[in-house]
């Protein structure tokens, strides 16, 4: 008995080659199909003038991460193309099958590359393609994406990045080859959110996709573009970062309220300064490294140690003033007149008028009152006499004096109540301008990131 396995009917100009099968199974299939293997050297196509079509579409399966620092995107596709071969085709019912797996080395394939890559595939090898009937070839195979993209992390950490990832031919020309999408864009979206199994810190917003013509000429490679927008999960560096910060530049603010001439309030804000630095050491690690921009967070920071190193000196120049008033000289007439009655009327903290004691009240009052005593030492002198009387009226001089010069110190000069008084509205007013400067930085830093985290 005579068995063929291979009847192959010549083709005519521009058509396939029809394989005839001998029994309706993929072993009579493959035999019929081992001439077509030894043409896996050229593109499969009748006429050299004739482009082959490739459609390509990737599912994102995860975003592994990105690198700021190297300004990488690593994601993990599920990448699917498909194009024809024209050099084979055969009966669905006479084989007994549409379609067969087989070896990817013994077919063409597109040598489709993504323009980005930045590092070796790590994905598992996928040796097989399938073979239809009509002569599609559909190839699959997972694909670990290392990926250059230019980031903006101006925002951060409510950043939102667009990569993109362009497939291209590396040889051909858009004479021979022409890349399509196999999928819409909304489609590839759904199925990528779906099926995603791992995002770490970043959330997958979109896919979208663009064709490349370059002035409707075929002299160029042909280019497909994806576009992805990520956008990072914030709520880790909220948490670690930006609410500690401002934990600890509300309890600087609140430190305006310990007494200034007291130098536990300078050393307060020291020991509140150390603590932050140490702070922004412990986490430095969350925050990015790139020499292209520096993200808003960075000027946050940077916002928040030098208003407290700011705070600090006016302490330290406050505490001066108010302790070392009595070395000083009086008030000049242009500080009287600018801190004491126009400031301290701003900050709601007017001059402390002084009431006048009974002595400059009475200035009478000591000779009235020393005349009696003048002739109780007449009447004294008579029978003491007039040596002892002396003595009396010179020791009564010098405790008067030592008196009036103790009440004196008691009471402060003027001049040092002025510089006291100086003191006060200082530190109250640089104490409001604190507050309106720390009020404008944060308020303009959040509509900033408002905007970018609602696109």
């Amino acid at each position: 008995m005579l068995t063929t396995g291979l009847i192959l009917t010549p083709p005519a100009v521009g058509s396939a080659i029809l394989v005839n099968c001998s029994e309706p199974n993929q072993p009579a299939l493959l035999d019929a199909l081992r001439q077509i293997f030894n043409l896996s050297s050229i593109r499969p196509v009748m006429n050299m003038t004739t482009c082959t079509n490739v459609y390509t579409y990737f599912t994102m399966y995860g975003i592994l991460g990105v690198e700021e620092k190297a300004q990488l995107l690593v994601t993990y596709l599920w990448l699917t193309s498909w194009w024809m071969n024209e050099l084979v085709s055969w009966d669905p019912i006479q084989c007994g099958t549409d379609s067969i797996s087989l070896p990817r080395n013994l077919f063409w394939t597109p040598d489709i590359v993504i323009n980005e890559f930045m590092d070796e595939n790590t994905a598992p090898f996928v040796p097989y393609v399938y073979l239809y009937s009509d002569g599609r070839v559909n190839d699959a195979q997972p694909v670990r994406v290392v990926s250059s993209c230019n980031l903006d992390i101006y925002t951060f950490p409510f950043d939102i990045q667009n990569c993109s990832l362009t497939f291209n031919s590396y040889m051909h020309l858009a004479t021979d080859i022409k890349i399509f999408t196999g999928r819409d864009a909304e489609t590839i979206t759904a199925f990528s959110k779906e099926v995603m199994t791992t995002m770490g810190e970043w959330e997958l917003l979109e896919i979208t996709s663009n064709k490349i013509n370059k002035d409707n000429s075929d002299d160029f490679i042909d280019e497909l573009m994806f576009h992805v927008r990520i956008r990072r999960r914030a709520t880790l560096y909220v948490v670690n970062l930006l609410i500690p910060s401002c934990f600890l530049i509300t309890v600087d603010l609140f430190s305006f309220l310990l007494p200034p001439q007291n130098v536990d309030r300078s050393s307060f804000k020291m020991t509140l300064i150390l603590g932050y630095t140490v702070f922004l050491l412990i986490m430095n690690d969350l925050l990015p490294i790139t020499g292209n921009t520096i993200p808003l967070i960075n000027v946050f920071f940077s916002i928040c140690l030098a208003l407290m190193v700011a705070s600090l000196l006016e302490t330290i120049f406050i505490t001066n003033l108010l302790c070392g008033s009595a070395d000083f000289s009086p008030v000049p007439r242009w500080i009287h007149v600018l801190v004491l009655q126009i400031l301290g009327r701003l900050v709601c903290l007017r001059q402390r008028t002084k009431e006048p004691s009974d002595s400059e009240m009475k200035p009478n009052a000591t000779v009235a009152q020393q005349k009696p005593d003048d002739e109780l030492s007449e009447e004294i002198g008579t029978v003491v006499g007039g040596g002892a009387l002396q003595e009396l009226r010179s020791l009564g001089k010098n405790l008067q004096a030592i008196r009036l010069q103790v009440e004196q110190q008691l009471r402060g000069s003027k001049g040092q109540e002025d510089w006291i008084q100086v003191g006060f509205i200082i530190d109250r007013l640089l104490f409001g301008l604190y507050i309106l400067f720390i009020s404008v930085s944060f308020i303009t830093i959040i509509i900033i990131w408002a905007n970018s985290y609602s696109q």
